[in-house]
This record gives structure tokens, C-alpha cells and sequence, in this order.
């Protein structure tokens, strides 16, 4: 008997410490820094901070996504950048988004927001149903201040300088995943394909690529972005040591771009790991990420 009461008290124990584990490993937030160094950058632009936030999928952290909403302002950032995925595609209304961008605006004027595949698998379905609640959901965001960027540039201006800020909508065509309905497969991607969405990239310029799915920046480089933001990946739901992100949600595993800094001649690409945890619904040794971008002039 002493013997299994022991073996018990073991087991107990160590349930309790994967119990914690797993809780802190799906809330407990994290803010991941980066520095780009750039000599295309002005001298303006240096110390420039970017806050970039992906694939929330209406994860709440606490009531209001208070803790989310402290960090940031601890961070206090010049912009801030979303990189879709902000709801989920199926029985959601994207309240949980709507409050925290409602929230936001009343701090920042300059948060700027890219469509991932689950905004339009959302639209795609609503149309469908001859539903006008996706239409009414982007109208309340940019009511709040939210500039949606869909296949469109802006320029961000300090002083009497410039960089440039894309926003590319990956169409549906392009993904792959077990939503076979709207993600058919993965389609070969080209930089003529770019083009067609949001022009020519002003080479003299630094240009700061905003898309949801990181799985083509050789093209996004080619294309003639200095800097590519993305998410999609969740930084691969699980994360081993020396191997990086187990799933990716294209059904592939240890995908190529599943978290952290890429680097290309002249390019870079940042992947965020997200901040909720997407259908697969789980967080392990990756917990919920801020991203954070410093730019920084080469002299």
C-alpha cells in the first residue's frame, strides 16, 4: 500500500506541475524584442518602436484583456501593426477584438490592420449567408481609429522624412489547411502576383511589408520589402528545443517560418507566435507573444 500511496503523491505531483505548465504556457503573456538595422532607414525614423499583434482569435486574457492592454502601454510604442487573425472564423462575432481595438484607440491613433485567412474565410461565409455582420464588424473597427490596410500603402512620416507601410491580403488561394472548402491548396506565388495587389515597391524607400502568412517571403524579398511582419503559424502551437514550432496550420510539420527573425540579402522578416491559440487550441513551451520592433539606422 505504501507503495502505490507513494506512486499516487508522484503522479499528483506531477500533473499539478504540467497543470501549471500548460495554464502558463496558454496566459502568461511575453514580449519578444527585436532591432532592425537598416542604412535605408532616415535618422528620423531611429529608435522607431513598432508593436505588432497577430492571431488573438478572441484569446481573453483576464476581463478586457486587461494585462494585454497594460503591457502595451508599458511599451509605449510609435505604431502599432495587426497582422490578422483577430477572430475566428466560425461562431464569432469579433466582439472580443472590437473592445480591445476600442480600448486602444483611446491611447494610439496610429494602429494599423491587415485581414489573415480567418477574417476572410469570416467575410466569405457571411456573404454567403447574405449576412452583413462582417461589414458591420470593419466598419466598428475603423470607427474606433483602426486603418485597414487592404492591398494599400500609407506613408509614415516623421519630420520631414518617409517610410512606407504595405498591407497584403493573401488570398484564400494560397493556403493550404483542412478547411478544404476555402483553403483548396496552396497556389505558386510570384512577385508579378504582389504587383497586382499593392504596386511597385519604392526601392529609394524603406518599406515595411505587412501579411498574415509568412511562407512566401523569398517572394515578399524579391518583391523589394526591407521588412516583412507576419504571423499565421502560432509559432508552430508546440515549440522542442534546437527544432523550433512542431504544426503548422497549412497540416505541414516543423514549418520553414514558424517563428523569430529571417533574414534574406537586403530583407528581414519578422513572424510573430500570436497571442491565441487558433483550432488547434493549445499553447505548449510558446506562450502568447507581443512582438516588438525597434528600427535602428545604419550609419
Amino acid at each position: 500500500m505504501k507503495g502505490i500511496k507513494k506512486n499516487l503523491i508522484i503522479i499528483g505531483a506531477i500533473s499539478m506541475v504540467l497543470s501549471v505548465i500548460f495554464f502558463l504556457d496558454n496566459n502568461w503573456l511575453k514580449v519578444q524584442r527585436y532591432n532592425i538595422n537598416s542604412s535605408k532607414l532616415p535618422e528620423e525614423f531611429n529608435g522607431y518602436k513598432i508593436l505588432q499583434l497577430s492571431d488573438l482569435h478572441s484569446k481573453m486574457f483576464v476581463k478586457s484583456n486587461a494585462p494585454l492592454l497594460n503591457k502595451i502601454r508599458k511599451i509605449n510604442p510609435d505604431i502599432i501593426v495587426i497582422t490578422g487573425d483577430m477572430l475566428n472564423s466560425e461562431n464569432d462575432n469579433g466582439v472580443t477584438f472590437l473592445d480591445l481595438a476600442k480600448n486602444l484607440n483611446k491611447e494610439y491613433k496610429m494602429i494599423y490592420y491587415v485581414e489573415g485567412n480567418h477574417e476572410q474565410i469570416a467575410k466569405s461565409t457571411a456573404d454567403t449567408e447574405n449576412s452583413d455582420w462582417f461589414n458591420e464588424y470593419m466598419n466598428k473597427l475603423k470607427k474606433f481609429g483602426i486603418i485597414v490596410l487592404d492591398n494599400d500603402k500609407i506613408e509614415l512620416r516623421k519630420g520631414n522624412e518617409s517610410i512606407r507601410l504595405y498591407g497584403l491580403v493573401l488570398p484564400l488561394s494560397y493556403y493550404k489547411g483542412e478547411d478544404s472548402k476555402h483553403l483548396a491548396g496552396e497556389k505558386e506565388y510570384q512577385v508579378s502576383d504582389i504587383k497586382k495587389s499593392i504596386g511597385q515597391a519604392e526601392k529609394e524607400k524603406f518599406n515595411i511589408l505587412l501579411t498574415h502568412n509568412p511562407k512566401y517571403f523569398p517572394i515578399y524579398s524579391s518583391w523589394g520589402a526591407d521588412l516583412t511582419l507576419a504571423g499565421h503559424i502560432h509559432g508552430g502551437y508546440v515549440r522542442l528545443p534546437f527544432l523550433g514550432g512542431v504544426f503548422s496550420p497549412d497540416e505541414t510539420l516543423f514549418p520553414e517560418y514558424d517563428a523569430g527573425e529571417f533574414e534574406k540579402p537586403g530583407s528581414k522578416m519578422i513572424v510573430s507566435c500570436g497571442l491565441g491559440n487558433g483550432k488547434i487550441g493549445f499553447r505548449l513551451f510558446n506562450r502568447p507573444e507581443i512582438t516588438v520592433i525597434t528600427l535602428e539606422k545604419n550609419s
